[in-house]
């Protein structure tokens, strides 16, 4: 298996300072598992390339197992890029990778034009499974699939792909996010996983993982779908508070009774009491994802009819397993469906809801699929009740963690403060007949509000004026 990393920042040798390798040199490190070799396919000032080949001993690889197989010895997987070239890059890249540059520290820190192409990358869930976990972290992703057999055509594609990213960062990030998105791709590792893998995946998704919106996913797959250590890896993150600092996590393994409640949580406490003051028949969770609110609302409405949609089939699947749908009593199954549908186009199902969350989703959008989102809810779906969050800017300032002037997550296409927000809500309200009232969601500042702000839209009911 081959990774290479390119760059074209002046002076490209800057490379071989980074990665601590010399352009000039071969080397040659052993594996428990074969040789890494690194070496450079171009060192120019204008532009380098640095090679790492993972040359793997399938012998060697399962010499000294207790039980032996054709299948360890006659299979593809040893080639494939996964945790075997994880461990290798932790090895070789070991400083880069910890962001340790003696020679010229400066350049840890600074941003520069990076291009990672991997070869035989597993992707058994195709190239949207690829594109989810790296283009929300901000990276250009090419993926080129790679046929079974390219004499036989009909065969289909196979589970490989060569993986391209470019982005302009700092190489430990580059370097960070493959070694743990790699293993996770694969859903499997060439060892055995315990507690110390939860602590790695926690230092090493540190500062970006918490923020993922493919998290869990990462986790269940890094972890190989050991649930003890992806609910104890997944406790120890806070996808939904950006702020959370170590003393937080530090807390947050303590036993609390009253341990306060997580921000997602409380927007979803919030949903829940509009639910409880009117008692609609029928819910539409737009954007459902993983089920979260789907699952209150089985347990805590009265609700005879349930829909979450959303337009992720995988989001949808999760959702399927986390609610237990095969297990669920017939009556409490009858309640729900799942839709797989986009918010963007006109849809016959979406029609005649008593209510319709909308929790953390506009502000994915950017300003065409918002106008798009708008007719669909408000012009064509038109529940009775639309129920809508999203982040309040203003509060931004104090998230100790994040960057002045950044959005709280990366795939945020705008945040709000609470006049943009309800000079958007009013103007919904005046074109399609609603009246909207506001509330914020989580802990208030005097200055700076709440970080989430609510807004309930009542449709005017005909013969009637706001």
């Amino acid at each position: 298996m081959l990774l290479t990393i390119t760059t074209t920042h002046t002076p490209a040798t800057d490379l071989g300072y980074l990665l601590h390798k010399h352009p000039a040199k071969h080397q040659t490190f052993t594996q428990p598992f074969g040789q890494a070799h690194v070496f450079y396919a171009e060192a120019t000032p204008e532009r380098c390339t640095a090679a790492l080949l993972l040359d793997v001993d399938p012998i060697g690889l399962v010499r000294g197992r207790k039980a032996r197989t054709a299948g360890q010895y006659v299979n593809d997987r040893p080639y494939a890029a996964s945790s075997l070239l994880s461990v290798a890059l932790a090895d070789v890249y070991r400083s880069a990778l910890n962001g340790r540059c003696k020679d010229r520290p400066e350049l840890v820190d600074t941003p520069i034009p990076l291009e990672a192409t991997m070869t035989a990358v597993v992707s058994r869930g195709g190239e949207a499974t690829v594109r989810r976990l790296f283009e929300p972290l901000g990276y250009a992703v090419e993926v080129t699939t790679q046929p079974l057999d390219e004499a036989f055509p009909e065969w289909g594609e196979s589970p490989y792909c060569t993986l391209t990213l470019r982005a302009t960062c700092r190489l430990a990030d580059l370097l960070t996010h493959i070694y743990v998105l790699l293993p996770a791709l694969d859903g499997d590792k060439h060892y055995w996983v315990g507690d110390a893998e939860v602590e790695k995946l926690l230092r090493r998704g540190e500062g970006w993982l918490e923020a993922h919106p493919e998290q869990a996913w990462i986790a269940s797959r890094y972890l190989k779908r050991r649930r003890s250590l992806v609910r104890q890896a997944l406790a120890q993150l806070a996808p939904d508070e950006v702020g959370t600092d170590d003393n937080d996590a530090a807390e947050a393994k303590e036993p609390a009774p009253e341990r306060p409640m997580r921000l997602h949580d409380q927007r979803l406490a919030a949903v829940m009491q509009v639910v409880a003051e009117r008692h609609p028949k029928r819910v539409l969770d737009l954007g459902c994802g993983e089920g979260r609110l789907l699952r209150l609302l089985l347990r805590e409405s009265t609700a005879a009819d349930i829909v979450g949609m959303d337009v992720a089939h995988q989001a949808l699947e999760r959702a399927k397993d986390r609610l237990h749908l095969d297990r669920l009593p017939e009556r409490q199954r009858d309640r729900l469906r799942l839709l797989h549908g986009s918010l963007l186009y006109r849809d016959a199902r979406l029609g005649g809801f008593d209510l319709a969350a909308v929790v953390e989703v506009i502000e994915h959008l950017d300003p065409p699929r918002l106008a798009a989102f708008e007719r669909t809810v408000f012009a064509y779906a038109r529940p009775k009740t639309v129920v809508v969050t999203t982040p309040n800017r203003e509060y931004n300032v104090l998230f100790p963690s994040l960057p002045a002037g950044t959005v709280r997550h990366p795939d945020h296409r705008f945040e709000w403060t609470r006049a943009e927000f309800q000079t958007w809500a009013g103007r919904m309200a005046e074109e399609h007949g609603y009246t909207v009232a506001f509330s914020p969601i989580g802990p208030e500042d005097d200055t700076h509000g709440a970080p989430t702000q609510m807004a309930i839209f009542t449709q005017i009911a005909e013969g009637h004026t706001a």
